[in-house]
């Protein structure tokens, strides 16, 4: 199936934070300087949902408010997906696991074996749902993108091993939340990067989450509970 470049697609990014209480690192990579989206920046791992997502088994299902917070101004149904997909960009791109010792009832599907054959199953519980931030008209790629903060604690893996991760970032490393600005960076990434420091001590899922929403008609900074953004 060919996919259409021009179209906004659901994508989710993950945001894992080390030693939150202590000197909090976040993990960031590098995009390739041939990347078509975001060249040379530093990212937070993350990619677009793919069909198959929503039918991915896992473990445990987001924390309440996050799936409710995820349906807000969104197909319902995507919640699933955009899990999924969290717990998959991180593996990709990392090669670090979020989820629990098991295994699979039915065969995985082939962009999933490799996370199958360690003896786990996604587990989506840990994501906490943090920023919404939609691609402003006239870019390359247009993504719906979802933030997910999770604790280095809940991931299952040697969080210093990067070896099974592909090479769609570089210069994996976790960066102390304090330098993590002076980093070449998107624009979005910066305004994310305050709600993570805001977050940064608090292990409880945020009661209502930023939305950076840019389409053709306007862009607005708004809240998923209802409110605009204050000042």
């Amino acid at each position: 199936m060919t996919i259409d470049k021009s179209q906004i697609r659901n994508a989710a990014t993950v945001i894992v934070l080390r030693d939150r209480f202590e000197s909090p690192r976040i993990l960031m990579g590098q995009r390739g300087a041939k990347a078509v989206f975001m060249p040379n920046k530093f990212v937070f791992p993350g990619g677009a949902v793919d069909a198959g997502d929503a039918h991915i088994p896992l473990a445990a299902p987001l924390p309440d408010l996050c799936a409710e917070r995820l349906t807000e101004d969104a197909d319902p149904t995507l919640a699933h997906a955009i899990a999924v997909a969290a717990v998959r960009e991180l593996w990709e791109e990392t090669g670090l696991i979020l989820g629990r010792k098991g295994t699979w009832d039915t065969p995985p599907p082939p962009d999933w074996e490799t996370f199958a054959a360690t003896g786990h199953v996604p587990h989506a519980a840990p994501l906490q749902f943090t920023f919404r931030a939609l691609t402003p008209p006239g870019r390359p790629r247009r993504f719906d993108a979802r933030f997910f903060l999770v604790d280095a604690d809940d991931i299952a893996t040697d969080l210093d091993d990067f070896d099974a991760a592909c090479d769609e970032l570089s210069h994996l490393q976790w960066v102390p939340l304090s330098e993590a600005r002076s980093f070449d960076m998107p624009f979005i990434t910066e305004v994310v990067m305050a709600e993570v420091e805001a977050r940064a001590r608090d292990r409880n899922p945020p009661a209502s989450v930023p939305y950076f929403k840019n389409n053709d008609e306007e862009s607005l900074f708004l809240r998923l509970r209802g409110r605009p953004m204050e000042g």
